[in-house]
């Protein structure tokens, strides 16, 4: 279960995809976004669109999770060049956790500096509401205290260093302009901030481990985005990461609701046009540069 890094997703792999997509590409992307579930249209906001199937991909896993439509999606938005994932890689999918995360080596490889994840989760605050938007501003790593960390291996210097910082893993800056841009367009009243919790699914969580989660000063819990923002701050690319609360999970033995992936498109469906103008007017105002640090 926890592969060699080496093995699963060397440089050498990594560079070959990154120079195959580049080769396509009508531009050379400074932006990366990842679509979360129910979120794919953000992509479709991309001018000078161009899709390449995942399947098409060398190397590339392949998404098999429905409301992901596993294309990954090239073209500007809001005069930006941007790449963008319809769909992510989970460790449910039975992927080893290096390649659910190789998308982010090779958005560092074709010249991403900044990074916006988005995901379907659900709520554990009780101030949250179905529909609400989370800014994470920080993250507990489930797999992780098992030993599961898409860094587990030997490290390759060319992508980053052996103990990367994680205290500052959500850029501060990119958080306040994402509460700062709600505000104009009026959203601040389901927008909210909080931590993310990844867990490994594909089962939702029961009612013993929500309550854990809960009492750990998580907020929103989901399947996805930690491990990503992991490898992309270990490449040294800003990040910012957004949740749309997709259910209330079930912390009451006496409830009769059940988690289902159902409701997690639907809500997806519900707010995405607002998530879309969001991140779409967050990147109208990114400052974006080749030589940016």
């Amino acid at each position: 279960m926890f592969a060699d890094s080496a093995t699963e997703c060397s440089y050498e792999e990594c560079k070959a995809t990154a120079d195959w997509l580049l080769a396509q590409a009508p531009v050379r992307p400074l932006l990366g976004i990842v679509c979360g579930s129910g979120l794919g249209g953000l992509a479709e906001m991309l001018k000078d669109q161009l899709f390449i199937n995942y399947s098409d991909i060398p190397s590339f896993p392949q998404s098999t999770v429905p409301g992901h439509a596993g294309k990954l999606v090239f073209g500007t938005l809001k005069g930006k060049p941007c790449v963008c994932m319809q769909g992510r890689f989970h460790l449910y999918e039975g992927y080893p956790i290096q390649k659910t995360t190789m998308p982010m080596r090779v958005f560092k490889l074709m010249g991403v500096k900044t990074v916006i994840l988005t995901n379907a989760a659900g709520g554990l605050n009780p101030d949250f509401k179905v529909g609400d938007i989370m800014v994470i501003k920080d993250h507990i790593n489930i797999p992780g205290f098992a030993g599961n960390n898409p860094l587990v291996g030997r490290n390759d210097d060319r992508f980053g260093e052996r103990f990367p910082c994680m205290s500052d893993a959500y850029d501060r800056d990119l958080q306040q302009l994402a509460h700062t841009v709600a505000a104009e367009l009026d959203y601040s009243s389901f927008m909210q901030e909080g931590v993310y919790s990844a867990v490994g699914g594909p089962s939702f969580e029961t009612v013993a481990e929500s309550k854990m989660l809960h009492f750990l000063g998580v907020d929103a819990v989901g399947m996805s985005t930690v491990h990503e923002v992991i490898v992309a701050r270990h490449c040294g690319m800003r990040v910012v990461a957004l949740s749309l609360i997709t259910n209330q999970v079930v912390m009451d033995y006496d409830s009769e609701k059940k988690a289902n992936h159902e409701e997690v498109l639907q809500t997806g469906e519900l707010r995405a046009q607002q998530m879309e103008k969001l991140v779409s007017t967050m990147v109208s105002r990114m400052q974006l540069s080749n030589n940016q640090h």
